[in-house]
């Protein structure tokens, strides 16, 4: 039975008659009625024994009316909980990653956010790459970044791993390769959106175990105009292609696999463990690994 007919017995049976109960419901008479005679059917006896101006419950209609105090109270109880717990479960969440990148599709998410979690402010702060720095002195909450903290005071969770693909023109010496090895960066220039060199995914596991230096990296310019550079055949960038998602790529611009095996880049929330069961920390996370999942 639907939650209607449980509220429409009760009200009736406390009521005493259809008119005074129609008004209560926002019903007509004749809509009550109806709505009456339906779950009579389904059940298969009388709910009411009707009189010219009183309505009484048969025996089934006082089980069914004990019912249905029961169920609209435990309802109504469970209604009052969660909204205690919103109310209580108030926080202002600080928000950064280590690379700006990963900003995209983050105001959306922090609309929906905003609807379904009035009682969660989420500040959205610059990038930065002394995340864990400001995470144990409290000037963030949760940071997105590319490796896990050691730190013990810190809890870090992997949501999201994606392919780093080397960018160039179809031009470019190494355009017919299957894939990029880290010795053919030797000669290289890399383009990079900004240093220090330990955030930079293909030089910290790619390059860097191999001992590999690129002749020439240049950081800071506008991925518009790294975008023309790659097609000028003035050298590689290399980064996820859902990083491009909001730019036109040029058709001479190609993407080629590094590593036999691909590069890996993981990415993951890092917050204080002393935060961790606080409601609307997890609520936050929850949600937000799901937008951002894995699958």
């Amino acid at each position: 039975m639907e939650i209607k007919y449980f509220r429409l017995i009760k009200t009736i049976a406390e009521e005493g008659n259809i008119v005074n109960s129609s008004e209560k419901l926002f019903l007509t008479q004749s809509a009550l009625s109806h709505q009456l005679r339906v779950i009579e059917e389904r059940l298969g006896f009388k709910i009411f024994n009707r009189s010219r101006n009183k309505w009484k419950l048969s025996e089934e209609g006082e089980e069914l009316y004990k019912l249905s105090i029961e169920i609209l109270k435990s309802i109504e109880s469970s209604f009052n909980t969660i909204k205690q717990l919103k109310e209580v479960e108030k926080g202002t969440i600080k928000l950064s990653t280590e690379c700006s990148t990963f900003y995209q599709g983050i105001p959306k998410f922090i609309q929906k956010m905003g609807l379904l979690y009035p009682e969660i402010d989420i500040e959205l702060t610059d990038a930065t790459h002394q995340s864990f720095t400001k995470l144990l002195s409290k000037d963030i909450d949760i940071a997105i970044v590319t490796s896990p903290s050691n730190s013990k005071e810190l809890l870090s969770i992997k949501f999201y791993e994606d392919d780093v693909m080397a960018l160039m023109s179809k031009e470019h010496r190494l355009a017919s390769k299957n894939f990029i090895e880290a010795s053919d960066f030797l000669d290289e220039h890399l383009i990079i959106q900004s240093f220090p060199l330990s955030t930079v995914s293909v030089y910290k596991h790619f390059l860097e175990p191999n001992s590999i230096d690129p002749i020439k990296i240049t950081a800071g310019i506008h991925t518009e105009i790294c975008l023309e550079m790659i097609e000028a055949n003035m050298g590689i960038m290399c980064l996820p292609k859902w990083v491009l998602t909001p730019f036109k790529i040029p058709e001479n611009v190609i993407f080629k696999q590094i590593g036999a095996n691909s590069l890996k880049r993981e990415h993951y929330l890092v917050l204080r463990k002393t935060d961790q069961n606080k409601k609307y920390i997890n609520d936050f996370i929850t949600n937000f690994t799901e937008d951002f999942s894995l699958d």
